[in-house]
């Protein structure tokens, strides 16, 4: 096979590891352009393993990226959420299927706080499910320590094991449940679809008006939500999506999406809300 058709094959694992370093589509596909880049450079009878190759050029990049990225997120305006990874009713913009659902926004959120190394092995050893010693190549460590630094994470990252399934009716139920009583500016009704101590967090960037800290707690983020909705433009669509493999509603208002909010639910219950309505981070959905 020639350079672009190794590529071409290995862009969907290449985008997922990109992203969930950096949380963001648009740097992903910045990364994975510099890979390729680097890439066709490459004398393909010194590979043993393409995707291995592929794998470590975009992995090592990434973490540079990041370095900077941390650096700019510590002025961010109120809480940093990752950009929106939308799939099920489109093409997903980031061709990223696979990976989406271990992508979660509460699994990304929690790899926020770690080094650049340590977040590249937990996300490559929890997400992609790569062995020690293919990790230990990526990172230039040993085996030994890159097992070590994946437990440091996995305790500084604090990371929950999602649900081994998921009951599509059941999650159909209550965001049509939700729907209905914020339409109604129901807050009871909101509330009754939220577990007790669920939380919310709310990205506006600074760019547009969102809650500066998280908000925890079924009537309060119930209440939250009904208070914000008449500031909703007249005119928006709203469309049911998956985000980051959980069920979302999206805002479109003229062909742009104007917001997401993705649900997380456990038991028949919300346990957290993800709210991305900062416009630099809905760019990438324009074509919806």
């Amino acid at each position: 096979m020639s350079h672009i058709e190794i590529f071409e094959r290995n862009r969907p694992r290449l985008t997922g590891v990109a992203y969930g370093m950096l949380g963001s589509v648009m740097e992903a596909e910045d990364v994975v352009q510099e890979a390729y880049l680097r890439w066709q450079g490459v004398d393909l009878v010194d590979i043993d393993s393409p995707e291995a190759y592929l794998t470590t050029i975009t992995t090592r990049l990434a973490m540079d990226r990041l370095k900077s990225a941390q650096v700019r997120r510590e002025t961010y305006v109120g809480p940093w959420l990752p950009e929106p990874l939308v799939s099920a009713f489109a093409e997903d913009p980031a061709e990223v299927v696979a990976e989406a659902e271990s992508l979660s926004m509460t699994l990304l959120m929690a790899l926020e706080g770690l080094s650049p190394i340590e977040r590249a092995v937990l996300l490559l050893r929890e997400v992609f499910d790569l062995d020690y010693a293919e990790i230990a190549d990526i990172v230039d460590k040993s085996p030994a320590n890159s097992r070590q630094i994946a437990k440091r994470a996995r305790e500084n990252a604090a990371t929950r094991k999602r649900p081994a399934s998921r009951d599509l009716e059941v999650e159909s139920r209550i965001i049509s449940r939700y729907l209905e009583a914020i339409s109604k500016g129901d807050v009871e009704g909101v509330a009754s679809v939220f577990a007790e101590d669920v939380v919310l967090w709310s990205d506006g960037g600074g760019k547009t008006r969102a809650a500066r800290h998280a908000l925890y707690g079924a009537r309060r983020v119930a209440r939250h939500l009904v208070g914000v909705r008449p500031q909703t433009p007249e005119g928006t669509e709203i469309r049911i999506a998956r985000v980051n493999g959980q069920p979302a509603i999206l805002g479109v208002l003229d062909g742009r999406v104007i917001g997401s909010i993705s649900f997380e639910i456990d038991e028949e219950q919300v346990i957290a809300v993800h709210a991305v309505l900062n416009p630099d981070k809905l760019h990438h959905l324009s074509d919806l």
